[in-house]
């Protein structure tokens, strides 16, 4: 089969100076894409900067043959998601990919969590992709074409202990790339996000030392760039990756349990396992399908 190639497309692609965004940047080049390498430079917490990470990345694509540009801008700032953009219009006169990776970790328990260490982790994973979607949605939208992946988490999907910040960042990002799908789809912009599961600085205390090879961030960019190039046609999708397995996501509903006249408290109580009910699951495309139960309950 025919090998995909992203040849005259323009890749941002943020938090890319180590781990996974590293790995995306490099396969997308080695691709024949011309990337943005987007990094702040600081540490895992979000503390310091340094142009350093991104203009290894770089570094190392041009020794490869491939095209790019470092940019050390703080995706957290309306100013520095324009600036990211504007890189990309700069250097190459366009953007067509979007790679939202960047992201910090603040992890605390939740009665000892300060509002810093809760909106910090907000601002640089939920607010940091949508600046940078947004500072790239009218270019997207202008040329009828556009890829953008947002980088949730397990920990968002399904929660996680002492990261009441990150997690809440993390399943923001999924409404948020429904929405975009919705608001793209007749401009041919198709929105994904993945949730990985890979050994990097983010992680290394986090996961087993064990499994450090077998996690390798190798494992997740496939999907990421299959996500981004023009064959793929899904949109507004979740997808689990890591460690070689990938599974959709869905966020479904059960049958539940309805009746015309006004609920009691009683009504919920000996109702309970209806209300409960896991099968059979139904997964809806947007709000309106979701209401189309409701609605037909209450006209039939």
């Amino acid at each position: 089969m025919s090998e995909l190639r992203y040849d005259g497309r323009v890749a941002v692609v943020t938090g890319a100076g180590h781990g996974l965004g590293r790995q995306h940047a490099l396969e997308l080049a080695a691709r024949g894409a011309k990337v943005v390498v987007n990094d702040l430079g600081g540490d895992r917490s979000g503390a310091g900067a340094s142009a350093g990470p991104a203009q290894e990345v770089v570094d190392e694509i041009k020794k490869n043959g491939g095209e790019a540009v470092a940019n050390p801008d703080n995706v957290a700032t309306p100013e520095g998601a324009q600036a990211i953009v504007k890189t990309a219009l700069d250097a190459f006169g366009k953007v067509d990919i979007v790679v939202n990776n960047a992201g910090i970790l603040r992890d605390r328990s939740f009665k000892n969590m300060s509002v810093e260490e809760f909106d910090s982790v907000i601002a640089v994973h939920l607010r940091g992709s949508f600046l940078v979607s947004s500072a790239a949605w009218p270019h997207l939208r202008e040329q009828g074409y556009g890829r953008i992946v947002n980088t949730s988490s397990p920990a968002g999907l399904f929660g996680n202990f002492g990261q009441a910040n990150y997690s809440t960042a993390k399943m923001g990002l999924v409404g948020f790339t429904k929405t975009l799908a919705q608001e793209g789809a007749k401009y041919n912009i198709k929105a994904n996000a993945i949730a990985p599961v890979a050994w990097t600085r983010m992680t290394e205390d986090l996961l087993p030392a064990d499994f450090a090879d077998k996690l390798g961030v190798e494992q997740v960019t496939p999907l990421v760039a299959y996500l981004v190039h023009d064959s793929n046609e899904d949109s507004g999708q979740v997808y689990t990756v890591g460690g070689g397995r990938i599974a959709k996501i869905f966020v479904a509903e059960g049958p539940g349990y309805g009746q015309k006249e006004t609920l009691s408290v009683e009504d919920v109580r000996d109702n309970w396992a209806a209300i409960g009910a896991a099968e059979p699951l139904t997964v809806f495309g947007n709000v309106g399908e979701q209401m189309g139960p409701l609605i037909q309950q209450l006209t039939s």
